[in-house]
């Protein structure tokens, strides 16, 4: 069995019911920012064999002016780190794995531009806006869950020292764009 050791929490109300992210501790993605272990403040599951789970996600805001036939769409696509989701063994962790965790806060980032990217892109009609928003937000949820499970997969959760640099720098290329 594949030991999950991210979880991602993207639109709280849309796809999970629970509260409003605004509810919870955050912490926005900042390209100045890194996370440290003090940032992860939630509870260790008793026999977790995980060193250490990364909650982030993204978030969307629309709104929409103008007329049926000539309609403006604004949206605010936000990367998020809640603390109180996230945990870590002390015994079981060091920089490295901090820098993996990291990495999938910083995947999550790399996943919220590419929807911005794609919103950005797309034509909207009156009638259709809501429902193109939230296909495009389900397709970007599917591709970065995907793309964290290589990553994951990839790096063996940080063991394999040398795809972890690899994947550093990738994902480091990729936001530099």
């Amino acid at each position: 069995m594949k030991i999950l050791k991210y979880i991602l929490i993207f639109g709280f109300l849309l796809l999970t019911g629970f509260q409003p992210a605004q509810d919870y501790e955050t912490i926005s993605w900042n390209a100045n920012s890194r996370l440290s272990w003090d940032d992860f403040k939630g509870k260790t599951p008793l026999n977790s064999r995980a060193a250490a789970i990364t909650a982030s996600g993204i978030t969307y805001r629309f709104s929409t002016s103008g007329t049926k036939d000539d309609m403006e769409v604004d949206f605010k696509i936000d990367t998020y780190f809640y603390p109180t989701k996230s945990w870590y063994q002390p015994e079981l962790i060091d920089d490295v794995i901090l820098g993996h965790e990291q990495l999938h806060f910083d995947i999550s980032e790399l996943y919220a531009r590419k929807m911005e990217a794609r919103l950005a892109n797309e034509s909207f009609t009156h009638g259709n806006v809501k429902a193109k928003v939230r296909s495009i937000y389900k397709e970007i949820l599917k591709e970065v869950d995907d793309f964290q499970n290589q990553y994951d997969d990839e790096t063996n959760f940080s063991r394999d020292r040398e795809q972890q640099a690899i994947w550093n720098e990738k994902i480091r290329n990729a936001l530099k764009k």
